[in-house]
């Protein structure tokens, strides 16, 4: 894989092309944004509850099983047989929306509750492909 290191602002401004000198790394992006390969997946973010940490619907979230979960964490869980990505509060059991707008998620013994890892990372999709909308709901 090609890397170009280049900064690149989001207001229009003049630069010389990124091909001009563009740098080879013998690294994948694999290597450089998954911590534990073999016990990461990605999934796909739905909703808008999670906007306010940037996560947003489409993105690709890259959830690493091999972290231990903090409090203030954005993690995936299975709650109740839904797949939620939310806030951890470890401290009250609850899980947090990052928008005001929905209410905390009392986790109680009744529950049915796994984590199933810590988001590392969300990837923003700008241009959907096809293979990715035919996976979505």
């Amino acid at each position: 894989m090609f890397v170009i290191p280049i900064y690149i602002e989001a207001g229009i401004c003049g630069f010389e092309s990124p091909a001009a000198q563009y740098t080879e790394l013998g690294v994948s992006l694999d290597e450089l944004l998954i911590k534990h390969p073999d016990a990461t997946f990605i999934g796909i973010a739905s909703g808008s509850s999670m906007q306010e940490v940037g996560i947003f619907e489409g993105d690709l979230l890259v959830v690493d099983r091999a972290e231990h979960a903090k409090d203030g964490d954005v993690i995936v869980a299975n709650l109740n047989g839904l797949f939620v990505c939310k806030l951890l509060d470890k401290t009250n059991a609850r899980l947090l929306s990052a928008s005001p707008v929905y209410q905390p998620v009392n986790i109680t013994p009744s529950d049915e509750f796994q984590l199933e890892g810590v988001v590392s990372l969300s990837i923003r999709m700008h241009r959907q492909s096809p293979e990715l909308l035919s996976c979505m709901p």
